[in-house]
């Protein structure tokens, strides 16, 4: 039997110096980011047969394993996912919002400045300090939208830049988890250092998007990324990519690539910082940049049209203030053209009605077999049909589409943003503080007239041919035939009858709009340049006021103000989906930690056990050794 004892004595200390081992190193990654602690499982040797009796033989360590639960951790990687995403975008629609609270400030306030200047000029029209004060004024307003929008570029740049450096630590997560696999396959999932290693590259992975595993039966582990995209299958790694942006090479998309196969991935399924980073470029930057360029597009042609409607200091109808809002310069960027376009067709886009304009993006679509083009509103979904006449699609909301050259193909397809690149463009080209056109024409309505119509100027244009200089013009009209005819100063027909359509006459340099009806109705334009004249000054300042935007629902100031005020609410969501998040995932951590993290007073206590067990079994040595020695002196 001492034997036995001897036996059982060593398989104790070796079982309790087995478990004195794995607490200990438990005690020693308690603070180790991402172990799990481990567990040593004892079970009994096979007993033996003495007599008719079964004595017990001793005790072995018969596993280690690590203490991990799948669902715990699958609720930290979405809570991790979740918290990474809202971090994302609480921090960069915080630093926009910082933008416009401390620059975009300018935009308003050096508008307000610019209406200020029209209203002092209004005051004294003849003095060119005043008018060289306001044509400063304008040339701030100017700058303050060019840096604005440079501000805006410099977002999408920097979020860019984010973009990739993120790709860049996937592919490296990728090869290390593809080695991991490997090393895994090899043991078939024992070694419990490699998975703790695996898990926490996994839950970093988790930060830049939603990530999905599947264990496999050789021990490895295969990593989807958004539900759709294979990241890691076995030892195989995938690797994500930059590819430029289409239609808009300033706007990247990711990719995925195995071998010589590339695979675009949707970025709004991706979830994490990479889903908030492409979410807050193309659904917050993006609308920003485009509603900035429509308040520029409505300075510009509100004050270019202006203009045309009076006459500058020295007698002469007036000219742009602005860069013309079609100008190359200002029109840049309109139109996109996708890569998979089978056609050759070059576009541009002609604004027509800055007032109509939303400041948002359309898809433009063409089919062959209907002969059809649609436009699609990327963000109401609206579609409405376009007509094509000549060379120009007509139907758009303030604007219509040129085909320069080239020919479109079945399927083609183009996004259409009306209003990017203006802010870049806006700049006052009007050098003379005589230039501005603060007179404006008198118009007299016939003591005989019947009914009730009216007219309004829109603007005049020196150069057509009839135009009365320095005289006066007399349109008589007739909007029961809809017809008119023109006379001169001396009452001379400028020539036979004619018709008109719609409400808009455009006629001998005259542009203007007719409302009301009746018969014989006559209304007599002066163009005839008069010192002091300040009628056109006034009515421009009036615009400041005036819902000329959006259909008339805004005034130019509230388009500014709107998207301010939209990425404020923007920002506080944002700021209270991070606290939602956290909490989440405060929740998720604790329950992880909970059952794989390393409780140092439990550990304490196992050790004590431990210790107390490793002593006992020396204590049977001891006795064994004891009780052989009394026999063998029994025996001598």
């Amino acid at each position: 039997m001492s034997v036995d004892l001897l036996n059982i004595a060593r398989t104790g200390i070796q079982a309790s110096q087995a478990q004195l081992g794995v607490t200990s190193n438990n005690i020693a990654n308690a603070n180790t980011e991402g172990y799990n602690r481990q567990v040593a499982t004892q079970a009994s040797t096979e007993s033996q047969r003495y007599g008719n009796n079964f004595y017990g033989t001793g005790t072995y360590v018969s596993d280690v394993k690590r203490v991990y639960n799948e669902f715990a951790a699958r609720e930290l990687r979405i809570g991790q996912t979740s918290m990474s995403a809202a971090e994302t975008s609480y921090s960069k629609l915080s630093e926009l919002d910082q933008i416009y609270s401390q620059i975009g400030k300018m935009v308003p306030e050096n508008l307000n400045n610019f209406f200020a200047s029209i209203n002092s000029v209004a005051d004294l029209p003849n003095d060119l300090g005043i008018r060289s004060s306001s044509i400063s004024s304008a040339e701030q307003i100017a700058n303050s939208i060019n840096q604005m929008q440079s501000q805006l570029d410099g977002q999408v740049k920097q979020t860019n830049s984010q973009i990739e450096s993120i790709t860049t630590r996937i592919n490296e997560i990728s090869k290390e988890l593809g080695s991991i696999n490997l090393e895994l396959m090899k043991s078939q999932g024992q070694d419990s250092q490699v998975l703790d290693k695996q898990d926490a590259l996994i839950l970093e992975l988790s930060q830049y998007a939603q990530v999905n595993v599947i264990p496999l039966d050789t021990g490895a582990k295969s990593i989807m990324l958004g539900g759709s995209v294979m990241l890691v299958s076995g030892e195989v790694s995938m690797s994500m990519g930059i590819s430029t942006g289409d239609p808009y090479p300033n706007e990247p998309r990711i990719n995925a690539s195995i071998g010589d196969k590339t695979l675009n991935i949707d970025p709004s399924k991706l979830g994490g910082q990479l889903g908030a980073l492409f979410s807050f470029r193309d659904d917050t930057l993006l609308p920003a940049s485009t509603e900035l360029g429509q308040l520029a597009l409505g300075i510009a042609d509100t004050f270019n049209e202006m203009q045309s409607k009076g006459f500058d200091l020295n007698g002469a109808v007036g000219s742009d203030m602005f860069r013309d809002i079609n100008d190359p310069l200002m029109a840049s960027g309109r139109v996109g053209s996708h890569s998979t376009n089978a056609g050759t067709a070059a576009m541009s886009v002609n604004i027509d009605d800055v007032g109509a304009l939303s400041g948002g993006s359309y898809e433009l679509s063409y089919t062959l077999a209907t002969n059809s083009y649609q436009l699609t509103d990327t963000q109401t979904g609206k579609v409405s049909p376009l007509v094509l006449s000549g060379s120009q699609l007509t139907g758009g909301a303030g604007f219509s589409i040129n085909i320069d050259s080239g020919a479109i193909a079945d399927g083609d397809k183009f996004e259409i943003r009306p209003t990017a690149g203006a802010a870049t463009g806006l700049k006052v080209i009007m050098t003379d503080p005589k230039g501005i056109a603060a007179a404006g024409p008198t118009l007299t309505s016939a003591s005989t007239n019947i009914g009730n119509t009216a007219v309004s100027l829109n603007s005049m244009d020196s150069t057509a041919t009839g135009f009365q200089a320095g005289s006066s013009i007399t349109f008589k009209l007739d909007t029961t035939l809809n017809t008119y005819e023109a006379f001169n100063s001396a009452g001379t027909s400028l020539g036979p009858s004619a018709a008109y359509t719609g409400n808009n006459i455009n006629a001998f340099g005259m542009d203007f709009d007719i409302t009301g009806s009746g018969t014989s109705n006559s209304f007599t334009f002066d163009l005839a340049f008069a010192e002091g004249n300040n009628s056109n000054a006034v009515e421009m300042a009036k615009l400041s006021d005036v819902k000329l935007m959006n259909n008339g629902t805004g005034t130019l100031t509230s388009v500014f103000e709107n998207t301010k005020l939209d990425i404020g609410s923007q920002t506080k969501s944002a700021e209270v989906r991070v606290g939602s998040a956290t909490a989440i995932y405060q929740q998720a951590s604790t329950r992880v930690q909970s059952e794989s993290g390393v409780n140092l007073d439990e550990e304490a206590a196992n050790l004590l056990r431990f210790q107390q067990s490793y002593q006992a079994a020396a204590r049977i040595m001891t006795t064994a050794q004891t009780i052989f020695d009394t026999l063998l002196s029994s025996v001598r």
